[in-house]
């Protein structure tokens, strides 16, 4: 890694981003958000190019598209992606979706519905939407641009729209064939759920980040993972396909501030 390439903090996320599709063979690779998007884009252009892609609309994509208008970018389409399509992925478990869930509880149960008591809410967010099937029948990964308590929730989340690995919630007889959940990509670190009956461990600390300052703002115990030791920083290639797939810099507009990705001292 080098200090030299100058980055923000939503560039090294979305380079985080990337990297939880690794591996994944052909998926369908879902980002739901500039960040997310921009990181199965960048996987898709790396180490992924087996991932499924599409316009957001009706069909493949071979070359991701830019976000933003396209002036006179010209999509290179490879195929079909209807919402039968879509379906036939999703309930196969040939899908992978990041999303920003409103809560996440320590078994990676996740809320986007309400907060507060449900039949009486503090607030009302998007409802649970697709998320019950989606999170039981393939994988999911979280970003989360604002990593705190009001996230990262003591005892369950407020309203359970995602499954998790809590197993007070799985019947006898249920399958788990295809529920998983991969990373867990905030503004501090990177997390995931392979330690002990699925355990959240932080994988990696952002540059400048304390693995103490990463535990206060999170309403759990986590664990670290052995190998535990900074995000990797973007290289100058990714840093080009990134300003490639976002020209209009919409990433800038992601978290508060668009901070630097090296951290100042305190």
């Amino acid at each position: 890694m080098s200090d030299k390439v100058e980055f923000s903090l939503a560039e090294l996320m979305i380079v985080a981003a990337s990297e939880a599709w690794r591996g994944d063979g052909e998926v369908l690779a879902s980002g739901i958000g500039v960040i997310p998007r921009l990181g199965a884009s960048l996987a898709k252009l790396t180490h992924g190019p087996g991932l499924l892609m599409t316009d957001s609309e009706c069909f493949l994509v071979e070359d991701p598209i830019p976000l933003g208008p396209r002036g006179d970018f010209v999509p290179k389409y490879s195929g079909s992606m209807n919402f039968e399509r879509v379906f036939e992925c999703v309930w196969g478990g040939q899908r992978h979706a990041m999303i920003g869930p409103t809560q996440i509880d320590r078994y990676g149960q996740t809320n986007l519905s309400v907060i507060g008591d449900y039949k009486k809410p503090k607030a009302a967010i998007l409802g649970v939407r697709g998320l019950p099937g989606n999170s039981i029948n393939h994988i999911n990964s979280f970003i989360v641009p604002s990593h705190s308590k009001r996230v990262f929730v003591e005892g369950e989340v407020d309203m359970v729209s995602g499954v998790g690995y809590n197993p007070a919630r799985w019947e006898p007889g249920m399958r788990q064939d295809f529920m998983a959940i991969r990373h867990i990509v905030t503004d501090l670190c990177v997390m995931d759920f392979e330690g002990p009956e699925h355990a959240i461990r932080v994988r990696s600390l952002h540059p400048g980040v304390s693995f103490d300052e990463v535990q206060e703002k999170t309403g759990f115990p986590l664990l670290k993972a052995p190998n535990l030791g900074e995000t990797p920083h973007p290289t100058a290639a990714q840093l080009t396909l990134i300003r490639r797939l976002d020209p209009h810099d919409l990433r800038a507009a992601q978290l508060k501030g668009n901070p630097p990705g090296m951290r100042a001292a305190a």
